[in-house]
């Protein structure tokens, strides 16, 4: 399906490509440049995200009375298509993508007021306390605990792979408050207003790239203000549930799929194959590239019935679809860079990799992101919910259907 671009939205993509040509900065454009995970480096994607607020870019798909853009679907694409073509950084998604959005949906007006202007400005930035060291991909198994105490809740548990929490000044976070039930009965969904209350330890955790991306969250009787409560005591999961729309698949991931494999496809042209030709005229790799491309095609279709409005977007399996396929779409792309970049992206070189370092890398920019952003792709298709576990929610709304 094409989406035929009328001339106002030639008009609009102009503007989109005279403003992301000239405002990010060198810092913002080095930090794009030398990606190699969805969370880009913190400093200088909160930097990027404070240019974009005094823009009023900063979050496109909010709705215009709490700060969005009020652009059309289409105007979202474009500019989405047109950011990925310049290399620039990600907004991290915790704030404005996933807590932002579910409290314009289920937060108190008081929630409302208190923390979205923060988020949106880029002034507070949250960070997502779910994954606890036995519970992941069964996340209803969790078992850090919060028990009332007059009107406040007293915490004690541990969360792990809790992304930029040592950069955070706010967390959202599910937690038990009941046994009684099914594990998924008595969950809470909680809003924490700082991230140094007494008694709560942040460790991060170093990767192999030297970036301490990910962290541990310790916490030895917390106490925490009941006020920031989302939906119903021990009814977290269903506002987890409802978050989870957002976390998967609440923007256009298809121009950065396509950008990933122009990458490879243009470095394969001065790749030698082995065979006296460039890589790029190999028979073999060209039938790989042509398979990829097909596919991200296809997907890239679907992710315009759904920002057109086709009831496809609907469907209540359309999130585990979506995640899906745009994660194994990921791994498959950052196969086909490493398999172009060779032998040249083997070595790790931490140092080229920070922001202003000033360190020369070996090789090109593509061979210096090559192997972290491929070893750091391993993970989506475990986050936010393994895909055997989409694939089996999928199949149970398709069994619910028949």
């Amino acid at each position: 399906m094409d989406i035929d671009f009328s001339p106002e939205l030639e008009e609009f993509r102009a503007e989109v490509c005279a403003f992301l040509d000239e405002a990010p900065t060198p810092a913002i454009r080095e930090a794009g440049r030398k990606l190699t995970s969805v969370f880009a480096p913190f400093d200088q994607c909160m930097e990027w995200h404070q240019i974009l607020y005094k823009k009023g870019w900063a979050a496109p798909s909010w709705p215009e009375e709490y700060g969005g853009t009020g652009w059309s679907v289409e105007q979202r694409y474009i500019f989405a298509e047109e950011y990925r073509k310049r290399d620039l950084p990600p907004l991290l998604p915790q704030s404005l993508g996933m807590v932002g959005p579910l409290l314009i949906d289920l937060g108190t007006e008081e929630q409302k007021k208190k923390y979205l202007p923060g988020i949106l400005a880029g002034k507070d930035f949250w960070t997502q306390g779910y994954s606890e060291p036995n519970s992941g991909s069964d996340l209803a198994s969790l078992s850090c605990r919060a028990d009332k105490d007059g009107d406040d809740y007293i915490i004690n548990g541990s969360k792990i792979w809790t992304t930029y929490a040592h950069h955070a000044n706010r967390m959202f976070m599910l937690v038990r408050t009941d046994n009684s039930g099914k594990k998924q009965q008595g969950i809470t969904f909680l809003l924490l207003d700082r991230v140094d209350y007494p008694g709560m330890e942040i460790r991060p955790i170093i990767g192999l790239d030297g970036s301490p991306e990910q962290c541990e969250v310790f916490f030895d009787n917390v106490r925490v203000p009941q006020s920031g409560r989302v939906g119903e005591e021990n009814d977290g999961w269903t506002v987890a549930k409802h978050l989870l729309k957002h976390e998967r698949g609440g923007s256009a991931a298809s121009p950065t799929l396509k950008r990933g494999l122009e990458r490879a496809r243009e470095a394969a042209k001065t790749t030698p194959s082995g065979f006296g030709t460039m890589l790029s005229e190999d028979p073999v790799f060209q039938r790989d590239m042509g398979e990829l491309e097909a596919d991200i095609a296809s997907y890239e279709h679907f992710e315009k019935l759904s920002v057109s409005g086709h009831p496809i977007s609907k469907d209540p399996s359309f999130p585990s679809m979506n995640k899906t396929m745009n994660s194994e779409l990921v791994q498959r792309v950052t196969v086909m860079i490493t398999q172009v970049c060779g032998t040249e992206a083997i070595p790790f070189q931490n140092e080229a990799l920070r922001v202003g370092a000033n360190v020369e890398p070996l090789g090109t920019d593509l061979d210096l992101v090559a192997m972290p952003y491929y070893l750091n792709s391993r993970a989506t298709t475990i986050y936010a919910g393994s895909n055997e576990v989409q694939r089996d929610l999928i199949s149970r709304t398709v069994g619910l259907e028949n």
